[in-house]
């Protein structure tokens, strides 16, 4: 390959990339990472602990597994 090609591909990488920079600028500047964490933080004030009743989930799990269909094993003849 020879040297005006290289400068050739070495224009051409800048020209796209100077045509990429604003979309770049908008996914990973400063910007963009203070809205992720303004975002994330709006994300977090929505959250809420729901409590539950721990007997009625055992009870709940119990039941479960004894409705699992089971299959008797056999003695293996030694």
């Amino acid at each position: 390959m020879s040297w005006p090609w290289i400068v050739l591909l070495a224009i051409g990488v800048g020209v796209v990339v100077a045509a990429e920079w604003p979309r770049f600028e908008r996914l990973a500047g400063a910007d963009a990472r203070r809205q992720r964490e303004r975002e994330k933080r709006k994300r977090k004030t929505n959250l809420r602990v729901v409590s539950t009743d721990d007997d009625e989930f055992v009870r709940s799990v119990q039941a479960d597994l004894e409705a699992l269909p089971t299959i008797e094993e056999r003695e293996t003849p030694r």
